[in-house]
């Protein structure tokens, strides 16, 4: 079975570039807009193991509330955060992320995406299932 992972990027172009990245890493993409777009997938869809957000999003929600959101909620889930207009800090970065500048690197993001895949399938770790909802997300 594939590993599942949310792409969240509200340039269309760039989401489906994204798409094509994740699903010729042999993964299954499933892809939102905005975050509120994000939140209906990830509540109505069991099994995604990694969250791919832009930081800049339109809404009440940036990538980087999405992310820490998402680390409150579905613990378990890896989240890859990217911009090509900030750099957030340490900081403000949710536990067990990473960040990649844009352009980012479709090497090194691949290598990160194998590397959870074969952690994820080493532990048998289940990520987005109801049993891990904690409380709702305010969009």
């Amino acid at each position: 079975m594939k590993h599942k992972v949310l792409i969240v990027e509200d340039e269309p172009f760039l989401r489906m570039k994204t798409v094509d990245l994740v699903e010729a890493a042999g993964f299954e993409a499933f892809e939102a807009g905005n975050v509120s777009e994000a939140i209906v997938i990830l509540e109505a869809t069991p099994g995604i193991r990694i969250l791919f957000t832009d930081i800049d999003m339109p809404g009440s929600m940036d990538g980087l509330m999405l992310a820490a959101a998402v680390r409150d909620r579905w613990p378990p889930i890896q989240i890859i955060v990217v911009s090509g207009k900030q750099k957030p800090s340490a900081r403000d970065m949710p536990d067990h992320s990473i960040f990649f500048p844009k352009p980012y690197d479709t090497k090194k993001v691949t290598d990160q995406l194998q590397k959870w895949r074969h952690r994820n399938s080493a532990h048998g770790t289940c990520a987005s299932t109801t049993k891990f909802i904690c409380r709702p997300i305010l969009t």
